[in-house]
């Protein structure tokens, strides 16, 4: 017996208006910017022929206002809080940019104690993982989250080492920006309810380089 297949499009929100270059992580009231609502909607767009079956989202602001756009195209769905697909608790919250930079973005090697690690990330988002799979069996929905949360959430689906040295080699599993893009879409695809399964991945970037290029300037 062929059991249905069951997908997850995990969707990273869209750039961030962000003039004081600061890490924003948890902090308040960071929405998309111009540029990040054009990303959404173009995520947006690719899925609009998409048959979702539900639309989960982190209670970020920004991961909100892209799910808004998701929802214009599909009027009949409402978007559920997931609290475990929130952006990670970090210690350089509200620092400049330069700061991460400096340190190749790892936001997590002697912290210290008392914030995620990347292991915990990867629990917590697998723990909603399952719970999709058991739910929604056999149907589509999308979940908008964040860069290090769906990287390290992959890393996990793909049975491979938990380690921020892995989250920006991505693209040994089809996601050709080695790190997942603003309003980038990462689909897994499961063929079976067996928990050992390893997805099928699809990933996209739904719009051109100009919108990229945006987000530098």
């Amino acid at each position: 017996m062929t059991e249905s297949t069951t997908r997850i499009t995990l969707v990273r929100h869209g750039h961030v208006h962000n003039p004081d270059n600061l890490v924003y992580g948890r902090l308040p009231g960071f929405r998309l910017s111009t540029t990040g609502r054009k990303q959404a909607a173009s995520a947006a767009a690719h899925l609009s022929k998409a048959h979702l079956a539900a639309l989960f989202c982190s209670p970020q602001l920004r991961a909100q206002e892209t799910a808004d756009s998701l929802l214009q195209c599909h009027p009949g769905l409402a978007a559920t809080d997931a609290p475990l697909l929130d952006e990670i608790d970090c210690y350089f919250e509200g620092q400049p940019v330069q700061v991460v930079e400096a340190r190749g973005w790892d936001l997590y090697t002697g912290v210290g104690d008392g914030y995620e690690t990347p292991e915990d990330i990867a629990a917590r988002a697998s723990g909603f993982l399952l719970h999709v799979r058991r739910q929604y069996a056999g149907q589509h929905i999308a979940a908008v989250s964040h860069g290090d949360v769906i990287a390290f959430l992959v890393l996990w689906a793909m049975k491979q080492p938990v380690e921020v040295a892995q989250k920006g080699t991505l693209d040994r599993f089809g996601i050709t920006d080695s790190y997942p893009a603003p309003a980038s879409l990462t689909t897994l695809t499961y063929r079976t309810s067996a928990l050992s399964e390893i997805p099928d991945l699809s990933y996209i970037r739904p719009y051109d380089d100009d919108l990229v290029l945006a987000t530098l300037s």
